[in-house]
């Protein structure tokens, strides 16, 4: 059985410990648990550090629980934000769990015939038989106030206001660790730095109703090193869910990752060894051009969140751009992956009736579209061998019809080898 606390040090993944954890996990297999407030249909690429917590957690031997917020989501955490968050119904939540469990089933072992085969359980199965006063008359009265407002997440938010709602939230989460404690002999918490604090309001709890001892690991919040959030692009999160962040476009996020980046989250993204990683680092230095350790963290957490398919169609899409592509190639591009490879190109609109029955070339470029400025200048184009509709070169007697149409709706028009253009069948 690998050490687990050694795994997340040559890894990078420990911000604080808290004594004796080493020790207990060196007893046998343990049970550890993290969280995940269902606020959206979809984990994005920031909630994987968590979760590839657990998958390390995992394949060092012990048993990984995921616990969806279902009761906490409907409060919402404070930690670290300047403002409250707006409160989900249980109907949004269950939605949103069941879309949760099985992005997680990505990363986890849930067969039941494995020792330490992981579970996912919602927090309101066993927070929903509690009433407001017997919570806070066998809870509540176990931590003081002064306790609770000590803790940095909600001094943070004293000045600008706290509600009493958000400030119970650490309340409760404590008590998902004392009832996983005494249920599922669960005796870690992992999360992110900013949970420390709702993590050893839970460790207190346990200590003082069970007189029990339990344990802490939290890991770094993930930035990129020029210091912007990790997982957030120009459009928002980098999602799991290809309808919300394409295969294509998820690929393309690590692929971009600076060197220094994709030297930390090969570490954590991935289970590969630290030999294998040291070596693809040597490797990488030696043509760091060649982008080797990006290409093969993108292609690792590609394969594992969509599939293989969607990474080698991902790897065609990316040829598209530099002149690999051919008509074939574009055909097999779904719509979202098509306007995320062609992004910010221009765009034109043209009838589909009159694109199927026929518009020469000529016409289409300087006339329905104006692309090129006359029919003079497609003329010297054409005579240039420099246009291609669809990545195939085309000349002055080139006629649409059905089969100039990808999609069923667009038509690519590239121009030398860097200009492209949309046409938009309407």
């Amino acid at each position: 059985m690998k050490d687990f606390v050694e795994e997340l040090q040559w890894r990078g993944m420990i911000h604080n410990i808290m004594p004796g954890t080493g020790e207990q996990l060196k007893k046998g297999m343990q049970t550890a648990y993290v969280g995940i407030d269902p606020t959206a249909d979809s984990l994005h690429i920031g909630h994987l550090v968590s979760i590839m917590i657990m998958a390390h957690f995992q394949a060092c031997g012990h048993r990984p629980l995921i616990v969806v917020g279902g009761a906490t989501g409907m409060i919402g955490d404070p930690s670290f934000k300047s403002a409250e968050r707006v409160l989900l119904t249980p109907e949004i939540i269950n939605h949103n769990l069941q879309c949760i469990k099985k992005q997680v089933s990505k990363f986890l072992n849930f067969d039941e015939n494995t020792e330490n085969h992981a579970q996912i359980l919602n927090n309101y199965d066993w927070t929903k038989q509690w009433s407001f006063i017997d919570f806070i008359r066998e809870i509540g009265k176990h931590i003081t106030v002064n306790y609770m407002m000590a803790k940095d997440s909600v001094k943070k938010r004293i000045e600008t206001g706290i509600s009493f709602t958000e400030f119970s939230y650490q309340l409760l989460q404590g008590y998902d660790y004392f009832y996983l404690y005494q249920n599922y002999d669960c005796r870690l918490q992992l999360g992110g730095s900013d949970q420390w604090g709702n993590i050893t309001t839970g460790t207190e709890l346990i200590k003082r109703m069970a007189d029990g001892e339990a344990y802490a690991i939290t890991c770094p919040l993930i930035t990129k090193a020029d210091g912007k959030k990790f997982g957030k692009t120009e459009k928002g999160n980098v999602w799991l869910d290809r309808e919300k962040t394409s295969p294509y476009q998820f690929y393309q996020f690590w692929l971009n990752l600076s060197d220094d980046d994709a030297k930390r989250f090969i570490r954590i993204f991935t289970l590969k060894t630290q030999d294998e990683i040291l070596a693809l680092e040597s490797e990488h230095d030696k043509q760091p051009e060649a982008r080797l350790l990006q290409k093969e963290l993108a292609k690792d957490i590609t394969i594992r969140v969509h599939s293989e398919e969607d990474y080698n169609n991902a790897i065609e899409a990316s040829q598209i751009l530099f002149g690999k592509g051919t008509k074939e190639t574009l055909s097999r591009l779904d719509e979202m992956t098509f306007l995320s490879v062609f992004e910010g190109v221009p765009q034109f609109k043209v009838s589909k009736s009159d694109i199927e029955a026929g518009i020469p070339i000529i016409d289409l470029l300087a006339t329905h579209t104006q692309i090129l400025s006359s029919k003079g200048e497609v003329r010297r184009e054409l005579k240039g061998n420099s246009l291609s509709i669809n990545k195939e070169k085309i000349g002055e007697d080139y006629i649409t019809n059905n089969d100039s149409i990808l999609n069923n709706k667009y038509i690519l028009v590239q121009k030398g080898k860097k200009n492209y253009f949309i046409i938009v069948a309407e």
